[in-house]
């Protein structure tokens, strides 16, 4: 079958209504397809956008309770003196305290300036400076279970964070007197046998951020 140009002439608006269907085909689906790209971008964003919302939930609820717990930990620092200035007054007074207790024959001490601590190996500390006030006991003992008991007492009844770091003992000589030729049985002595000297110190944590 042969096409005349009369033919086309009759065929051209057919054809140009037939372009221009596919034309309009084509640009529908590419609307189409923009439109589902788009609404899969959204979607993912708005399910990232909840990811991270629910992911800054949970670091709020987190932080949260890190700081009910902080707040606890420090309050419970603050009340036993571990937290502020040095307590050297109350320490002196618990100290007294101890001395009327008996629970050594005799002892003294003193108490150093307090300086900062820089411990080895390094540890975070926050906001806070370790300070260290050295204290020297010196004991007079009838015999070493009282040095045990004393330092069991004043962790006990004295405010703070007392560190032992070491104690030398050094045995008296026996302070009887010259024994009978007899085998009469000797009585336990009353006075110190042994001498001990004890080294640590009270450490405090002292906040940066507020001023004296």
């Amino acid at each position: 079958m042969k096409l005349s140009i009369e033919d086309f002439h009759l065929l051209r608006w057919n054809i140009a209504a037939l372009c221009s269907a596919l034309l309009i085909s084509l640009f529908t689906l590419y609307i189409g397809n923009e439109y589902a790209a788009n609404t899969l971008r959204e979607q993912r964003t708005a399910r990232n956008q909840l990811n991270d919302a629910r992911n800054r939930l949970q670091s709020a609820q987190e932080d949260q309770q890190n700081m009910t717990a902080y707040a606890q930990e420090y309050g419970t620092f603050k009340e036993h003196g571990i937290i502020g200035d040095e307590q050297r007054l109350d320490w002196m007074e618990g100290l007294a305290k101890l001395r009327q207790q008996h629970l050594v024959h005799d002892f003294r001490y003193s108490i150093a300036p307090q300086k900062n601590l820089a411990p080895q190996p390094p540890v975070n500390s926050g906001n806070f400076d370790i300070r260290y006030s050295e204290i020297r006991f010196q004991f007079e003992l009838l015999h070493e279970g009282q040095l045990l008991n004393f330092f069991t007492a004043l962790r006990s009844q004295l405010k703070g964070w007392y560190q032992l770091e070491g104690c030398s003992l050094q045995r008296l000589g026996s302070n009887d007197d010259d024994d009978d030729d007899d085998d009469a049985e000797k009585i336990p002595s009353a006075l110190p046998q042994i001498k001990a000297e004890c080294t640590g110190g009270w450490i405090t944590l002292k906040n940066r951020n507020i001023q004296p």
